[in-house]
Order: structure tokens, then sequence, then C-alpha cells
């Protein structure tokens, strides 16, 4: 590779270096993207839900031939205490109706088919390789060197797609460390099971497809969710929890133990039971929001995807931000070739400014105080996740006591717990951080 010159880099192979190197390479671009993995998708975590109208921008056929599991045309939302859960669910025929609007998928399948339309869209990909650090003439990012025999490789520009920890962008200085309480602890496995059992348990049919997500005593008080997905064969099962939690208390339960205990929790137990383990993983996800995305372009770079902190943890989504991230960072270097403009950091804003009118950070504004307000919040993990089962409880029990008399009593637990003026100021803050 030594002293070879593309129109760009990519690095890594994940949905948002995918997404961008595709972009590229079907406009014609000379393209190289180097993943460390063994292959696309060795080393890429995911729930994984994949939102279709991100990737239908990039790939509108992608129907025809990308390994989907299931549509969803369920989505449930639990909250859960240690024996029961407090629940809502949204169930529509429309999302049984083509083009699908969401689809779960298994991320090692799936990112290998991404590359196979990266390559064959013209990209030279180059597998189990790691770029140690950035080329740099001064300020100006010039290509990268890799971990091989001559391993300097140039470019007009990189796009830096390397995931949540980013180490390159650290390297060069165009941001900070990574902080813990920006970053939260997933782990995950999936269980086979056959197909038949997951649609009688689930109430579907061979391509229809449930997501639970919950929170409460799933987590320990700590911020985070638990999940569990439907596959063809399988189901995605994960908890996560916010960094700087674990590391602020080493007693904490550790994340493996929180996901056994979530697996025993009597409404989740049935659910799995008979569930083999195929594959147990852990990842970082950027869960810091607006205020924690850094500096995104510069002299001949940009950063997308989890580099870049895309992730919208309130509706749990990721896979699109990263998208449709990398969509932007390549659709900013088309424009700039065809008018012959340098990849400048003057050239390169336009790729910022495509973010800022996109949903990506629209969304991410939308929510940029609600991290805080969770951080500094434990008892929308803790006690009112437990008063609500109890309210579901007392108020569904009939015992022979009157109405009245239940109502008081689910009334004066909660005000024991907080105070008339505690929630509805947890009510106001919450209220605001939404808008």
């Amino acid at each position: 590779m030594a002293n070879e010159k593309f129109d760009a880099i990519v690095v890594g192979a994940g949905p948002s270096g995918n997404a961008a190197a595709y972009t590229l390479a079907k406009a014609g671009l000379q393209v190289l993207q180097i993943e460390r993995g063994e292959y696309p998708g060795s080393k890429n975590v995911q729930g994984a839900i994949l939102y279709s109208d991100a990737l239908e921008k990039i790939i509108p056929d992608f129907r025809d031939d990308a390994p989907l599991e299931r549509h969803i045309i369920e989505q449930r939302m639990w909250m859960l205490d240690e024996h029961s859960f407090v629940g809502t669910h949204y169930r529509s025929d429309d999302y049984n109706k083509p083009p699908y609007n969401r689809y779960t998928i298994i991320r090692a399948q799936f990112d290998k088919w991404f590359s196979s339309k990266v390559r064959e869209a013209g990209a030279l990909l180059i597998c189990e390789t790691t770029v140690e650090h950035l080329l740099m003439d001064g300020e100006r990012v010039m290509g990268v060197h890799c971990d091989r025999l001559g391993g300097d490789v140039f470019a007009d520009v990189v796009i830096l797609a390397d995931g949540v920890n980013s180490t390159l962008a650290r390297k060069a200085g165009f941001h900070g460390e990574l902080s813990a309480k920006n970053v939260a602890l997933a782990v995950k496995e999936i269980l086979f099971m056959p197909e038949e059992t997951i649609q009688a348990r689930f109430n579907i049919n061979e391509e229809e497809g449930v997501v639970i997500e919950m929170m409460g005593s799933v987590t320990e008080g700590m911020v985070g969710t638990g999940f569990l997905y439907t596959n063809k064969d399988s189901l995605t099962i994960g908890v996560g929890c916010m960094l700087a939690d674990f590391k602020s208390n080493p007693n904490r339960t550790a994340p493996y133990a929180l996901l056994e205990k979530l697996k025993q929790h009597p409404s989740i137990a049935p659910l799995i039971e008979g569930g083999e383990m195929k594959e147990y993983c852990a990842h970082l996800i950027p869960e810091g929001g607006f205020n924690a995305v850094p500096k995104v372009y510069g002299e001949g770079w940009m950063i997308v995807g989890d580099s870049g902190g895309f992730v919208n943890a309130v509706h749990r989504e990721g896979s699109n931000l990263a998208m449709t991230s990398g969509r932007l960072a390549a659709e900013t270097v088309i424009q700039a070739k065809a008018a012959g403009k340098p990849m400048s950091a003057r050239t390169l804003k336009a790729y910022k400014d495509a973010l800022d009118q996109s949903f990506v950070m629209k969304d991410l504004k939308k929510y940029r105080r609600l991290p805080e307000v969770l951080e500094k919040s434990p008892q929308f993990f803790t006690a009112y996740p437990g008063l609500v089962n109890n309210a579901a409880k007392t108020l569904f029990t009939v015992d022979g006591v009157d109405k009245m008399t239940k109502q008081r009593e689910v009334m004066g637990s909660f005000t024991a717990a907080r105070s008339l003026r505690g929630l509805l100021g947890d009510a106001f803050r919450l209220w605001r951080a939404t808008r």
C-alpha cells in the first residue's frame, strides 16, 4: 500500500463506514476502506435494529437481498420491579404492509452483506489491518499509517468510522478522552430458539417481529435499560448501563450478572425458556447526546457514526444515525470533488451543516438536557418503577377493600417516597428535558 493515493480512506466497516464507502464508490471515487477485524461485522456489536429509511437513501433496493430477520410490527415498553411489570404495547397492521419500517438483524451477517455492496461499488477493502495513526502535515490529515510493511497510505480525505473509542481522533488531538458519564456498557446474548416457538410466544407469524424495551429493577438503580428482540430463529436479549455508574461503585452488580438477573425475571423467563446461547458479547455505546458530540470535521478529515457520538439513547436509535452521518459525509466529499474544491476545513464544514439540517442533530438537540437530568435523578430507575408496579397491584387486587381506600393507599405510597413538590419537580424537569 506504500505511497498509494486515494480520493478517500474510510476507517471502519460498521454501518457508518460502509455507508460512507458505498456512497463514495458509487459516485466513482477511488476509495480505500480499512477494517481491523477479520471480516466486516466480526468486531461490530449492536442490539440490533435496522431502520429502513436511512438505508433506503443509500441502497433503495436493499430488501431484495439483505439478510433481514423480522420486520417489527409491535413495540413494548415495560417498567419492571423485582416481580412484575407495568407496560404499554403498540401493535399496528400498518407496520405489516411493505415497505416495512424496521427490521431485526444479526450484525455479523448484515455487515458482511453491506460490505459486499461496498466492494461491488468499486471500493477496495482491507481487513485484519489496524490504522495506528493519521499522517499529518501540520493540521492537515494526509492519510493513514497501518500496521503493515510500507503501511503509509495517502488520500485527499480520511473519514473516521472507528467506533466509540475513536482512538485515532484522540491521538490526533481532535477531541479529548472519552468520559465515562457519556458512555454506556451493554452486554447481550443471542439465544437460539425454533421459529415456531418464537412465533407462538410472541403472537406473530413467520416474518413479524416484536421489540421489548425495559427499565426499572433490571439495572438496579443505574441509568440504563434492558431489551429483547425477536429474530428468525433466535432471540437477542441484553442490558446496558452508564459506564460511570459501574466506575463510581466497584460493588455494583457486574453487567453479565445483570443480564442473568433479567433472564430470570418472572416476566422474561417464560419468553426465553429453552433458548440455547449461541453468542455473548459486550460493547460500549456513546450516549452523551448532543452536548457530547465532538468537532466532526477539520482539515482533510471527518468523523461519522459512534465515533461522533451519534446515538439517540431516548429512542434507542443508533444505526440510522450512523448510516445517515456516513452518507452525508460522503456526499460532502462528492460535491466538493465535483466543484474542484480542496478538502479543507472550510469545505468540509458543509458536512456539519448537513448534519444540523438532518434529523440526526435535531433529535439530539431536542434531548440535550436529558442525560444530566437522569444522571441526577436515580429515582426514575429505583423508586418510581417500584411505586408504579405496587400501585397497579393494589388497584387490580380485589380483596374487599373499597376503591377509595385503595386510591388513598396508592397516593400515600407516592407521597411517602417523594413529596408532592418532589414529584411535580421531577415531572417538570423531565418535561423540560424533552422539549
